[in-house]
C-alpha cells in the first residue's frame, strides 16, 4: 500500500473517531446521528454545481448505499444509546475487517498478500481484546454488543458495495457525497414523521455542530473511498479500522472514560495490524 493511500486512511479514521465520540457525548444521540448526517447532506448539496455526477454504472450501487447507511446510522445511535464509546466502537468497528476481507477474497477474488492477512488478523485481534476487557471489568453491556454487532454486519455490507460502485464511478468524492444525500433524505424524513417539531427545533439550535460532524463523516469516508480505488478493499477496510486507537484516546482524554492497561495493549496490536498492511 503506498505511503499517500496509508495517510488519507489513517486521516479518514481519525475524523471518523471523532464525528462517533461527539455522537457519544451528545445529550440525545439518536437526534445527533441525525445532525451529523443533514450537515453531510447539506454540504454535498452546497457541493453539487461543483463535482460531476458518478458515472451511470454505478447509481444502483449508490441507491443501494444509501438504504444502507440509513440503517447504519440508526444502529450508531441505538448503540451509543446503550454503551460507552470505548466499549462500542471497538465491537462495532472490531468485527467488520475480518468479515470484509473474506468476503472481498470470496466475491471480488482480491486476495491479500500473507502480510496484508497478517495486518488483519492483528487488528481484529486488538479491536476485539478492547471488548474483551470490557467484559472482564463487568462494564458489557449487551443490548449494545448485539446493535455494535449489528453495525458492523451492515459495515460489511455497505463496504463491499461502494467498494465496487465508487470503481465504477469514475469520482471518488461525488460518488461519496451523492451517497450522504441519499442518506440524509430518507433519514432526516423519518425524524421529521416520527417528531417534526423536535427534529426541527433541534437542527436550528445545533447546525453548527452538524456541519462539523458531517463534514467529518463526509471527508472520512471520501478518503477511504478514494483509497479502495487505489488499494484492494481488504486492506483499506482493516487500516480503517485504525479508528479505535483515535476513539480510545478520545474516550480517555476528552469523555473521561477509564482506560485499562488491557486497552492500550490492544492499541500497540492495532498498530502493529497497520505496520503489517503498510509493509505487505
Amino acid at each position: 500500500m503506498a505511503i499517500d493511500v496509508m495517510l488519507a486512511v489513517l486521516l479518514g479514521a481519525l475524523l471518523h473517531a471523532v464525528w462517533n465520540a461527539m455522537i457519544r457525548g451528545s445529550a440525545d444521540r439518536t437526534l445527533d446521528t441525525m445532525l451529523v448526517v443533514a450537515g453531510a447532506g447539506f454540504i454535498m448539496i452546497c457541493a453539487l454545481p461543483f463535482v460531476p455526477l458518478p458515472a451511470a454504472a454505478s447509481w444502483p450501487y449508490l441507491i443501494t448505499s444509501g438504504i444502507i447507511h440509513v440503517a447504519y446510522f440508526l444502529l450508531v445511535a441505538l448503540s451509543y444509546r446503550h454503551g460507552e464509546l470505548s466499549f462500542v466502537y471497538p465491537i462495532m468497528r472490531g468485527s467488520a475487517p475480518a468479515i470484509s476481507a473474506i468476503a472481498a477474497a470470496l466475491l471480488l477474488a482480491e486476495i491479500p498478500a500473507a502480510g496484508g492477512w497478517l495486518g488483519v488478523a492483528l487488528i481484529c485481534a486488538g479491536v476485539m481484546l478492547l471488548a474483551g476487557d470490557s467484559w472482564r471489568s463487568g462494564s458489557f453491556h449487551g443490548r449494545a454488543a448485539l446493535f455494535a454487532i449489528g453495525t458492523a454486519g451492515v459495515i460489511v455490507v455497505y463496504t463491499l458495495v461502494d467498494g465496487i460502485g465508487v470503481r465504477l464511478s469514475q469520482h471518488a468524492a461525488s460518488y461519496t457525497g451523492w451517497v450522504f444525500l441519499l442518506t440524509a433524505l430518507p433519514l432526516l424524513l423519518i425524524f421529521l414523521a416520527r417528531d417534526r417539531a423536535g427534529t426541527i427545533t433541534y437542527l436550528q439550535q445545533h447546525w453548527r455542530r452538524g456541519l462539523f460532524g458531517g463534514a467529518c463523516t463526509l471527508a472520512s469516508y471520501a478518503l477511504a473511498l478514494w483509497a479502495m480505488t487505489r488499494a484492494p478493499i481488504a486492506l483499506v477496510a482493516a487500516l480503517r479500522e485504525t479508528s479505535v486507537v483515535f476513539a480510545v484516546l478520545i474516550a480517555a482524554i476528552v469523555l473521561r472514560e477509564r482506560i485499562t492497561r488491557i486497552r492500550y495493549l490492544s492499541i500497540l496490536i492495532v498498530t502493529a495490524g497497520a505496520a503489517a498492511i503498510k509493509l505487505a
